[in-house]
């Protein structure tokens, strides 16, 4: 089977006033089917933190992982995991019925983002307008020269890993052929992700440069053909980036659309209070016949936001992340395990019978992880992934029922009402 995109339903089940770009899908690759709006797990080095394949897999709803290209290539190494096949093969990641699901990798783009930029400012992937404003009230300035583990230039990065201290260079082919060697179904063009703090012109040189990346990245996909690791035909995505500038997001996504992309991310750092509002407007730009992923994005509003707003599938650490240090996502709000008040509360951690934590009460889960017992930092991520899971799950269905607008907004209503 090769990559294609079918969209079920536009609009609010049919209805393009209401959230007008919104859609339910389906995206069909060589190793099966992902149904959109959908969530993907991050599995970094080619596993989930604390969690087996089998238990990402039996999660209700989930259907795809990604790896990192970056931390792969530092360990084990690409050629490696080629030899196994592909990442997929390594890590044993299969379907229900035991065959080899669909799978995604970045292209190490944000890693130098992470450890060139924005590590000198200690701004994240997304930063609060006052967070900005701080900075900026600090007179702190982008380096060019990304002084700390990463330097860009022209040609590509050259970076120190992250292990050892040891200097690695990526360039836009050596991304692809990394990615081709990982063998995912889904991969992305090499690109930079700029820091928020980052002024105007800088992200005119960014995302110029990006231009010229994804260019010379799609070049070498197409003469590397099928991948090395699987022998089949990968789709390959565009990132689109431009900051918190309306010119220069539009302008990326219409260069990047024209352009022969497989799919598209959408890429940098936004800020909280408008990253609905930049996902707008790319979405209005890219074609629509082709899928839309938003990079390393997983809090409940945003990807209820990116929804609405035309994007099919989103990725984030943050909800293994948070589980490891004890925080949990509910319909009423994010909870913290290690509040006093868990300890002899007797309620489930999940109300739905059909997920597997609703066998547990938050006082067992909180007496785990007040014990370091790892079986915690287990459940409490099992406990997340299914609920963005099952976030993107119901979104779907609402949108194909026509019920998404009430839905968002009863859920936003609900979740953050203590806040």
């Amino acid at each position: 089977m090769s990559f294609s995109f079918e969209i079920v339903t536009r609009g609010d089940g049919g209805d393009t006033e209401r959230a007008p770009l919104a859609r339910a899908g389906i995206i069909h690759t060589p190793h099966g089917d992902i149904e959109t709006p959908a969530f993907i797990t991050v599995g970094t080095k080619a596993t989930v933190k604390s969690l087996r394949p089998e238990d990402v897999r039996d999660l209700v709803g989930a259907q795809a992982v990604l790896a990192n290209t970056y931390h792969l290539y530092l360990q084990p190494g690409d050629e490696l995991v080629a030899k196994h096949g592909g990442f997929a093969n390594m890590m044993g990641w299969k379907d229900v019925g035991g065959k080899r699901a669909p799978t995604f990798t970045d292209s190490g783009g944000f890693q130098v983002f992470s450890l060139g930029q924005a590590l000198g400012h200690g701004v994240s992937k997304i930063a609060t307008n006052e967070e900005i404003s701080a900075r900026e009230a600090k007179g702190l300035e982008i380096e060019h020269a990304h002084e700390k583990l990463a330097t860009i230039d022209e040609d590509g990065v050259t970076f120190k890993s992250v292990i050892d201290g040891s200097e690695h260079r990526f360039t836009p082919e050596r991304s692809m052929q990394i990615q081709h060697n990982l063998g995912a179904d889904i991969f992305f063009a090499f690109d930079e992700c700029t820091s928020p703090l980052a002024p105007v012109e800088y992200q005119r040189e960014a995302i110029d440069r990006t231009h010229r990346w994804a260019k010379r990245s799609l070049d070498e996909h197409k003469r590397l053909g099928v991948s090395s690791a699987t022998g089949k035909q990968q789709a390959l995505f565009g990132v689109v980036q431009g900051g918190a500038y309306e010119n220069l997001r539009r302008e990326s996504a219409r260069v990047l659309g024209a352009m022969d992309f497989d799919g598209y991310g959408i890429g940098g750092s936004f800020t909280k209070e408008d990253i609905g509002t930049a996902v707008k407007w790319v979405c209005e730009e890219l074609p629509e016949g082709k899928p839309r992923h938003l990079l390393g994005i997983g809090e409940p509003m945003d990807i209820l936001l990116g929804i609405e707003n035309g994007i099919d599938t989103f990725d984030c650490v943050a909800p293994t992340r948070l589980a490891r240090n004890g925080a949990l996502y509910t319909y009423d709000g994010r909870i913290n395990i290690f509040n006093a008040k868990y300890r002899d509360d007797m309620s489930k951690v999940s109300d739905d019978e059909s997920w597997y934590t609703h066998q547990f009460t938050k006082s067992y889960l909180a007496h785990l992880f007040r014990a370091d017992e790892m079986t915690g930092a287990t459940i409490a991520s099992l406990h997340n992934l299914q609920f963005l899971t099952q976030l993107c799950s119901d979104a779907r269905k609402h949108l194909i029922l026509g019920t998404f607008t009430t839905f968002k907004n009863d859920f936003i209503a609900r979740y953050y009402r203590a806040s």
